[in-house]
């Protein structure tokens, strides 16, 4: 996991005197990749929801939703963002055209933000884009809901809803 990430409030402060928004996108991109790198990631990197949504709002990324289509109408996604389903069905079986799909929908040197359940999916999703030829595939830390509490429950530990960021139900 990513440790070394800045929360956007970090990076608006540290770059504010000398640099924009690309410059903090660049700064929020180039850790992830270093971190990934010493990790052997084999795709880009991880990144907090906050920084994804940064680099979304932005314009510098586009998020990916990889999530099935029952989460998404029934749990709520992301508004900007664009879905193709890593495993479909409640049985969630492997999407067997993710690869096609992505390509039909994001360019190959679009920076993508994956985006699941809980951040491990959209782990499988990156590596998969990375091994198809996206040289920015990078997977959002915690996902839209986050880890399981001790009660069994998701939303308290982290994710996309937790951290505010904005999002939508069906």
């Amino acid at each position: 996991m990513l440790d070394a990430s800045i929360d956007s409030a970090s990076a608006d402060s540290a770059l504010a005197p000398s640099g924009g928004s690309a410059d903090i996108a660049e700064t929020l991109l180039e850790q992830a990749r270093q971190q990934a790198q010493a990790d052997g990631l084999a795709y880009a990197g991880g990144l907090t929801p906050t920084d994804a949504w940064k680099l979304v709002t932005d314009g510098r990324a586009v998020l990916v939703d990889v999530r099935t289509t029952e989460e998404r109408k029934f749990v709520g996604h992301v508004p900007a963002g664009i879905h193709v389903a890593w495993a479909t069905g409640t049985s969630m079986n492997r999407n067997p055209r993710f690869v096609k799909e992505l390509e039909a929908k994001v360019k190959k040197d679009a920076v993508v933000v994956f985006l699941c359940r809980s951040g491990k999916r959209s782990v499988s999703a990156a590596e998969a884009a990375a091994k198809a030829g996206f040289v920015n595939a990078f997977n959002i830390l915690e996902g839209f809901e986050g880890d399981l509490d001790g009660e069994q429950r998701r939303g308290t530990l982290g994710g996309w809803r937790l951290r505010g960021l904005p999002w939508i139900q069906d």
